[in-house]
This record gives structure tokens, sequence and C-alpha cells, in this order.
């Protein structure tokens, strides 16, 4: 399967995005520089960066996503459980516990949410 991938920086100026599209490309300019620290240049990298791989799209100067949050998040998810446990959610679950206690209300809640899962 092909994972869509954003490194960390790319992922932290998506947010911007999905928080804001559709944006004027100058007030994105703007709201990198105010909470990531970048300069005017780097923002427009990403920009074309991100519209080479699909992710947003620029007209006219106006910001707007191709790729949802929740869709590049999922990606992301799948291919960190892939890779580091070899696809399998129960090993995912086990570590991620590992010697941590969950109340019943979180037990029965997780087993509600498999439940609806289950095909």
């Amino acid at each position: 399967m092909d994972y869509l991938k954003l490194c960390d920086s790319d992922y932290r100026f998506m947010m911007i995005v999905w928080e804001n599209a559709p944006i004027k490309s100058g007030e994105l300019v703007k709201l990198s520089q105010n909470i990531l620290g970048w300069k005017k240049s780097t923002t427009y990298t990403v920009i074309k960066k991100l519209c080479e791989k699909g992710y947003i799209v620029s007209e006219n100067a106006v910001i707007s996503v191709l790729i949802s949050k929740e869709k590049a998040q999922r990606d992301e998810t799948e291919y960190f459980v892939e890779r580091t446990f070899g696809g399998s959610l129960s090993h995912l679950v086990a570590t991620f516990l590992g010697e941590k206690k969950i109340t019943d209300k979180e037990a029965e809640s997780i087993k509600k949410l498999l439940d609806e899962y289950r095909g």
C-alpha cells in the first residue's frame, strides 16, 4: 500500500492549513512565521512541495486542502503500525498499555469501539 507521509515540519504546517483553509498565501506566510518561526521563502517552498505531493492546491494565491487531516492521520497511523508492529493492532495496544491499568469504563469504551469495527 502507498502511504501518504509527511515529515514533522510539513505535518505542523499542514495543521495550520487544515485549521485555516481556504487561506490566502500571504496570510499563511504570517501564520507560519508566528507559529513555526518560518521565513516567507520557507513557507513558499513548502507550499510548492505540498502542492506537488497533492496535499494542497494554490489557485489565485489561495491555498486549499486536497487531502483531509483525517486521511493523512489514518495513513500515518497505518504506516506506523505496519512498520513498527508488523501490522498488528493487538501488539500496538499491548505495547501502549505496557504496565498501565485502565478503568472498567475505558475498557468498555474500547470494547464498544472494537465491536463497531469488527467485520
